[in-house]
């Protein structure tokens, strides 16, 4: 009998601000099987104007099934130039390493917030990711 599941599935999770000198780390989803991730947007609920030295670096990390790993999925730095709209969708670079994509089932993903130098507030909303069976 053939698998009747989707073959993709998006994973939207409410994202939590943070102060200007502030770093989070937030447990967001777990992969619903083995999948690829195929891309990540975060939606922020105000705008986040980038900044030359005082910015601030959002990730997607992979912690693994046991909650111990470390392999970034995606990552943007809100520096000069790079800007957040207010409820308007921002790519989130995906690694350029294919394998940083690949998720097992059950594996935890962690939404990293951080303040590089002094930072930049991180004014929280919604971070979309699409992954596509494998």
């Amino acid at each position: 009998m053939a698998d009747s599941a989707p073959l993709q599935r998006v994973i939207e999770v409410d994202v939590p601000a943070a102060a200007t000198a502030v770093s989070d780390d937030s447990v967001v989803a777990q992969a619903p099987f083995d999948c690829t991730v195929t891309s990540v947007q975060y939606i922020p609920e105000a705008a986040i104007t980038g900044a030359a030295t005082n910015n601030r670096t959002v990730t997607l990390v992979n912690k693994g099934q046991a909650g111990s790993g470390s392999t970034t999925v995606a990552t943007l730095t809100f520096d000069s130039g790079i800007n957040g709209t207010a409820n308007d969708e921002k790519t989130i670079t995906l690694s350029g390493t294919a394998a940083n994509l690949v998720l097992a089932s059950g594996d935890t993903l962690l939404w990293r917030s951080i303040a590089n130098g002094t930072g930049l507030a991180d004014p929280g909303g919604l971070a979309r990711i699409t992954v596509t069976r494998n």
